[in-house]
């Protein structure tokens, strides 16, 4: 398999590396070049994952069991579910190749060199070409060679993911679909993070920036689970607008390896995780995205409590903006989102 280079770093690459390395790992490379705080890392193309599933014969393996399946027209949650659990055992079953294993590898410890960090934390993010948030796997506070290795397959595998596989059956795509780049950046020790709308997404009102946080990491506002706090700031005058603090009970926290859900301490509950210097600068840094990228975003960001402000705001992601108000969800879209609430773990 004759290909050209399968791993980047951020500061080598931008928006039009979409379709080689996945739009995620793109967007990260661009927001870099803008000179946005963005965590340092690294980017492993989708060439690397076509290789992977050459030098193992996988591809084979996944054509063979798409062929067993035969027309797919008539199927349910549960059929989804066995098509997903044995396509993912088949990719996560399969040895690392020697040379991806070492390529990957000795990127993450010039990762360690550059952060001066032994084994550094980082996520584990998938980057499909299209942006499709929720479908795919990401993994949190990851750790060690081996580790890493681990991820990034399991991210590979999460193109067949019962939701992703719902989505290309719905939309008439070929099963064998959404091939991943996959992005790899140093964890934020986030003492609070969120997401941040340069257009309210609900009413449609493009002259706020619309911020929802909660303690610890972005995942605890991602997830939909619980109550957050949101802030609204006028883009003209940058004052708050809105404050709503939400009785904040469930967070995700790092621990040794991983991250999990846990109970807020009470007295952190009921005030506002971030403070209003911190909410103005990601809505400013939040306009810049969207100035120099002529839409909209739809933004993650992190507030890392290993720094004082201005250098402690970080941006992990950002895409462009859906606003519920412009039109209802097809059939197909709220058939998708049920089987969303179904797997969500």
């Amino acid at each position: 398999m004759s290909i050209g280079k399968l791993i980047y770093w951020f500061e080598e690459i931008g928006k039009e590396h979409n379709s080689i390395l996945g739009k995620k790992c793109a967007n990260l490379g661009e927001m870099t070049r803008m000179g946005l705080p963005v965590p340092p890392g690294f980017a492993i193309s989708i060439d690397m994952y076509r290789k992977f599933l050459s030098d193992t014969g996988t591809s084979t393996d996944l054509s063979e069991y798409a062929a067993r399946l035969g027309e797919l027209k008539d199927f349910d949650i549960t059929k989804i579910d066995q098509m997903s659990q044995t396509i993912q055992d088949i990719i996560e079953s399969k040895q690392m190749p020697a040379g991806i294993e070492r390529e990957i590898g000795e990127n993450y410890e010039r990762l360690c060199q550059r952060t001066g960090i032994s084994n550094v934390a980082v996520s584990v993010r998938s980057a499909g070409t299209e942006s499709r948030p929720g479908m795919f796997e990401t993994y949190l506070n990851v750790k060690g060679t081996e580790d890493v290795l681990e991820k990034v397959k399991k991210v590979w595998a999460s193109a067949y993911t019962p939701r992703a596989i719902a989505f290309r059956l719905n939309k008439g795509f070929p099963l064998l679909g959404d091939e991943l780049g996959v992005a790899v950046l140093k964890m934020v020790n986030a003492c609070a993070a969120g997401i941040g709308f340069t257009v309210d997404p609900v009413a449609g009102d493009a002259s706020k920036v619309v911020i929802e946080s909660n303690w610890g990491l972005g995942e605890g506002v991602v997830s939909g689970e619980g109550s957050v706090d949101r802030f609204a700031i006028d883009k003209q005058t940058m004052e708050i607008s809105e404050r709503i603090v939400g009785k904040k009970t469930k967070h995700v926290v790092n621990r040794e390896k991983g991250a999990e859900w846990e109970d807020v301490p009470l007295e952190k509950q009921s005030i506002p995780c971030l403070h209003d210097q911190e909410i103005r600068e990601i809505a400013r840094l939040a306009m810049n995205i969207e100035r120099q990228l002529g839409c909209p975003q739809d933004i993650e960001w992190a507030i890392d409590s290993d720094f004082l402000f201005p250098e402690n705001v970080f941006f992990l992601q950002t895409r462009p903006a859906k606003v519920i108000a412009q039109k209802p969800a097809s059939t197909s879209d709220q058939i998708i989102d049920l089987i969303a609430k179904l797997y969500r773990p």
